[in-house]
């Protein structure tokens, strides 16, 4: 007998601006992991997010002794956040939420909803074949397979908010102390995307398409001469088309709703006070 592994569901993650955060930097720091030489060898570039707490930035990773910066370093730092339709593509499409308390406007996942609709399966079957091993006269019993198409067929339905789609910026700052190691890190960011100055950044399922300037920025302090710490600085700026699901903990609906389908409509017979009225008496009330 085969086996297969059976996975576990995975909890709905909605997209917030902090999934593209933690998009662009594992970007960064993952797919990217910029290498230089330093006084030490061949080593990792430290990426630090700037935004980060106080605590973090004056970690002794990235501080020397005598607490200044310790170089190379790249840091990243998201500038700006727009609300831009235009940006997304020439036509863009708003779905309403539907009209209930739970909300939801995109249908992401649909499954037959398997216990009810064996119910109302087997509600047929007893209708035809029997009910509790009772047998009626035809024969068969109350799960006895039928050829007869099942039409009360429950199916559970998934729906989330309409995506928003957002416009950020963010700005890589590179910094380093010799000129051999801004070469060293500045090379890989206009090499690994190739011809085209494109990548897609990943997180949580999520794809964010991202467009890299074609200018790199670059300036130092060497010309001047003076004492100061020798620096070279290069800035690469990222524009990325984000989107995000739901207003995070703020909002009341849910991240996800889930909803069942209606098979059958019944309407109950009323009854009167007094008592029921036979069908055969034609409309005569007894007394």
């Amino acid at each position: 007998m085969d086996t297969y592994d059976i996975k576990p569901e995975l909890p709905f993650k909605p997209s917030s601006l902090e999934t593209i955060d933690f998009a662009l930097f594992e970007w960064l720091n993952e797919v990217m992991d910029v290498h230089c030489t330093t006084n030490e060898g061949w080593k990792k570039v430290p990426v630090i997010w700037v935004l980060g707490e106080r605590s973090g930035q004056r970690s002794e990773r990235i501080r020397t002794k005598s607490g200044l910066v310790s170089f190379p370093l790249i840091t990243i730092e998201r500038k700006s956040v727009a609300k831009d339709p235009g940006f997304k593509g020439v036509y863009y499409g708003n779905i309403d939420p539907i009209g209930n308390p739970k909300g939801g406007s995109i249908t992401i996942a649909r499954r037959i909803k398997g216990d009810k609709t064996q119910n109302f399966l087997n509600a047929s079957s007893a209708k035809q074949f029997g009910v509790n091993g009772v047998v009626k006269p035809t024969g068969g019993q109350q799960n006895f397979p039928s050829d007869a198409k099942n039409k009360k067929v429950v199916y559970e339905t998934l729906t989330i908010p309409m995506p928003v789609y957002l416009t950020m910026m963010y700005t890589i700052t590179i910094q380093a102390e010799y000129q051999q190691q801004m070469n060293e890190m500045l090379e890989p960011f206009a090499s690994n995307p190739g011809g085209i100055n494109y990548f897609i950044a990943k997180k949580d399922g999520y794809n964010y398409e991202c467009f890299i300037d074609a200018d790199f920025g670059t300036q130092n302090n060497v010309s001047s001469l003076a004492e100061d710490r020798r620096q070279y600085i290069s800035a690469v700026n990222i524009k990325t088309l984000g989107y995000i699901i739901g207003s995070g903990k703020n909002q009341e609906t849910p991240k996800i709703a889930i909803r069942e389908n209606a098979v059958d409509l019944q309407t109950p017979r009323e009854r009167v006070i007094f008592g029921d009225v036979p069908p055969w008496l034609n409309g005569k009330y007894r007394q």
